[in-house]
């Protein structure tokens, strides 16, 4: 199996909805190319995908559209986000056949699990695809962690590429980055915005950013002034964006907050799918965030 190396900034791209809160494919086809144009792959059907809110239907159409799209003009990895392993593996061998570069799984949520559990779940997918799996650790959301002792046995699968790890602490990353250290090839995804140039520092070998949704650019500029050597450069982008995403992120859910200044900035993104409702005072907030940090379309 050909292996395509995932790097640089991937952004957790959001799902358009039109009026009746339908996918919207046309808004979709724009978020990519915008993306594209400002040097980041996609990650398609995530949190800020709104993944859990979608129906199945939606989500076959996600990740079509986001392929087709694309064209082989940047890498892709989607998600899978199903609560049983069984459904995991069925729906992961139909976004695989898509051609994406790799899979990403979220831990279950809701359910409480072991790290055996963890262990068997991701094992179990790596198993069944035939395209490289990527963990997701995001405790806050699922209520399931996957330890660096744990991750260290599933890197020795020959199928696990990596983790994505939006824990939001330093001490986590860091704990994944010593995984890294120990197996080869084991690449660490960071997903807090607000750590993505010390995650490269570190050794992390990208970022997957929701806020890249509104920042496609000023985030992507992190990744390229790192990877030209101009670490003082990354680092003072990082301040902005990190500025950015504490204004923006304390105004209401973030995935919601993320979606409404898309929109704000211009495109036919719609509403959130969450039941976040954003009132007419958070909208102004937010307006005077993407102004105060020069945030433009």
């Amino acid at each position: 199996m050909s292996v395509k190396k995932l790097e640089g900034v991937l952004t957790a791209i959001v799902t358009p909805v039109d009026a009746q809160d339908q996918f919207n494919e046309a808004a979709m086809r724009e978020q990519i190319d915008r993306q594209i144009a400002a040097g980041n792959g996609i990650f398609c059907g995530g949190t800020n995908g709104e993944f859990f809110a979608l129906t199945e239907s939606e989500k076959r159409s996600v990740a079509e559209v986001t392929m087709d799209q694309v064209a082989g003009r940047a890498s892709v990895v989607g998600h899978v986000g199903e609560v049983s392993t069984a459904e995991c593996v069925r729906v992961g061998r139909h976004i695989a056949s898509l051609g994406v570069d790799a899979i990403a799984a979220i831990t279950p949520w809701f359910v409480p699990l072991s790290q055996d559990d963890l262990h068997y779940h991701f094992s179990t997918i790596a198993d069944a695809l035939d395209v490289p799996v990527y963990l997701y650790n995001i405790p806050a959301r699922t209520g399931n962690t996957i330890t660096p002792e744990t991750a260290l046995r599933l890197a020795a699968h020959p199928n696990i590429a990596g983790i994505k790890d939006s824990a939001g602490t330093y001490e986590s990353l860091t704990g994944f980055l010593n995984v890294a250290k120990q197996v080869p090839g084991f690449a660490v995804f960071n997903g807090p915005d607000s750590l993505i140039h010390q995650g490269f520092v570190d050794g992390c070998t990208g970022a997957v950013s929701g806020l890249a949704n509104v920042a496609a650019r000023e985030i992507n500029n992190i990744w390229k002034l790192f990877k030209a050597g101009d670490i003082e450069g990354s680092r003072k982008q990082q301040e902005h964006v990190t500025s950015l995403r504490e204004s923006l992120y304390k105004i209401c859910f973030a995935p919601a907050a993320v979606k409404r200044a898309t929109r704000l900035l211009g495109y036919a993104v719609g509403d959130s799918k969450y039941p976040v409702r954003i009132s007419a005072e958070q909208e102004a907030q937010i307006r005077q965030v993407l102004t105060a940090h020069q945030i433009t379309k």
